[in-house]
C-alpha cells in the first residue's frame, strides 16, 4: 500500500475519534446540566419551617365604651365662720381627717360674748321685775274699776304699763337668745360626715362673718366625670357598670349616676357622672380612664401568638393551598386573655400560622403539621 495513503487514512481516523470524544463530552455536560436544573427546584422547594395553623373563632365579646375624665368630689362643703370679729383660738382638724356630723372643728375665743350674755341676762331679770310690778298695779286697778276709786284713764294707764313691761321682757329674752346663739357659734361644727379636703383656718386670726375655714368632701364620696362623645351618649344608661382606672392605680368599680343634660359645643362631649366605690388610691383631681360595660356581641378572635406587630401595624401569615404564606394586614380590637379580636382584614375561613410567624417572610413555603401530632412529638424529643 502506498505510504502516503496510509498516513492520510490514519489522520482521518484520528480526527473522527477526536470529534466523537468532543461530542461525547458535550453530551455528558448537557446531561449533567439537565440533572442540576432538575435538582435545583427540588432544593428550592424545601419547606422553611413546620407550622401549625388556626382559624378565626367566633366568640362573645364584651362591648365597651372607653372615655377619659377627672375624679372629683361628689359634693364639697365650704365651712366658714358665722361669728363676726372674733379671734380663732383653736383648730382641731387638718387636711385628710375623717370627721363626723356635729364634731367640733375649731373654736373662737368666747370671752367677749360671755360678757354680753351675762349683761343680757341681767337685763332680762330687770325686765321680769318691772313686769311683775306692772302686773300687780294692773291687777289692783281691775279690782277698783267697779268701785269708782280710780278713773278710767288711770286704769288704762296701769294696763298699758303691764303690756309695755311684757313686751320689754320679750325683747330682752330675744336678745338673750341671740347672744346665746352667738356664743354657740364660737364652736365651728361639721355639717356632715366627710373628709377635710382643705384648711385655711389659722390660730389667732380675727375673722369676719362668712370667712372660709375648711372644705370638706361630704361623706367621703368621689365621682368620675367622664367625657363621652355625643355619638355614644345614647348607649350609656344610669345604673350601668363602669371600670375606672386612675393614673398609676388599680381599677375601681363604679356605677353611672346621671348624664349631664348638655353637650360641650366645642368638644362635642357630654359629661357622665359615675359614683366610685371607696378606694384609698383615688384622689379628687386625679385623671382616670374608664370603660362603660354596655353589653356583649359576637366577634372573630385569634390567639395573640398568631398576630404579628410590624412597623406599627398588625399582620397575620395566611397559609394558601400551595402551603405558601402571605403576609396579610389586619385590624385588631380588644384582648381577652390569650386571644385578640380581629375587626377587619381577615375572613372566618382563612388559615393562618398559629405561632412562630416571626421567623417567616412573605412567600415562604411551610410544612403544615397537625397541632396534636406536634404536641405529642415534643415529649418524645425531650425524652431523648
Amino acid at each position: 500500500m502506498n505510504p502516503m495513503k496510509t498516513m492520510t487514512l490514519r489522520s482521518k481516523t484520528l480526527g473522527l475519534a477526536l470529534t466523537a470524544a468532543a461530542l461525547l463530552g458535550a453530551a455528558t455536560q448537557m446531561v449533567r446540566a439537565a440533572d442540576d436544573k432538575k435538582a435545583a427546584p427540588a432544593a428550592a422547594a424545601r419547606p422553611a419551617l413546620s407550622v401549625t395553623t388556626t382559624q378565626p373563632q367566633s366568640a362573645a365579646l364584651p362591648l365597651k365604651i372607653a372615655a377619659n375624665g377627672n375624679i372629683a368630689a361628689w359634693q364639697e362643703a365650704v365651712i366658714g365662720t358665722e361669728a363676726n370679729g372674733l379671734r380663732l383660738a383653736e383648730v382641731r382638724v387638718n387636711v385628710g381627717d375623717l370627721v363626723r356630723r356635729g364634731q367640733v372643728l375649731a373654736t373662737f375665743a368666747p370671752d367677749l360674748l360671755q360678757a354680753d350674755v351675762a349683761q343680757i341676762r341681767a337685763m332680762v331679770a330687770e325686765a321680769e321685775a318691772a313686769l311683775a310690778e306692772a302686773a300687780a298695779n294692773a291687777a289692783r286697778a281691775r279690782e277698783l274699776q267697779t268701785s269708782g276709786a280710780l278713773s278710767e284713764q288711770q286704769i288704762n294707764q296701769f294696763m298699758t304699763a303691764e303690756r309695755t313691761a311684757q313686751a320689754r321682757l320679750e325683747a330682752q329674752r330675744a336678745q338673750a337668745n341671740t347672744q346665746a346663739l352667738r356664743l354657740r357659734q364660737t364652736q365651728v361644727l361639721a355639717p356632715d360626715d366627710g373628709v377635710i379636703s382643705a384648711r385655711s383656718a389659722t390660730v389667732g386670726a380675727v375673722l369676719p362673718a362668712g370667712a372660709e375655714l375648711f372644705r370638706m368632701i361630704r361623706q367621703g364620696r368621689l365621682e368620675w366625670r367622664a367625657e363621652v362623645a355625643a355619638s355614644d351618649l345614647a348607649r350609656v344608661k344610669p345604673g350601668m357598670g363602669v371600670s375606672v382606672t386612675p393614673a398609676g392605680s388599680a381599677p375601681i368599680a363604679g356605677k353611672v349616676r346621671m348624664l349631664a343634660p348638655t353637650v360641650d359645643p366645642l368638644t362635642r362631649n357630654g359629661i357622665v357622672f359615675v359614683d366610685l366605690a371607696a378606694s384609698r388610691d383615688a384622689r379628687a383631681g386625679m385623671f382616670a380612664r374608664g370603660e362603660f360595660d354596655i353589653g356583649t356581641g359576637q366577634g372573630l378572635t385569634l390567639p395573640q401568638s398568631a398576630v404579628l406587630l410590624r412597623d406599627g401595624f398588625s399582620y397575620v401569615l395566611r397559609v394558601g393551598p400551595d402551603s405558601k404564606v402571605s403576609e396579610t394586614k389586619v385590624t385588631v380590637g380588644q384582648r381577652l386573655g390569650d386571644r385578640i379580636e380581629i375587626t377587619g382584614g381577615l375572613d372566618a375561613n382563612a388559615r393562618v400560622v398559629a405561632s412562630g410567624g416571626g421567623f417567616l417572610s412573605d412567600g415562604d413555603l411551610v410544612r403544615v403539621v397537625d397541632a396534636g401530632a406536634q404536641a405529642a412529638a415534643k415529649p418524645s424529643a425531650a425524652a431523648k
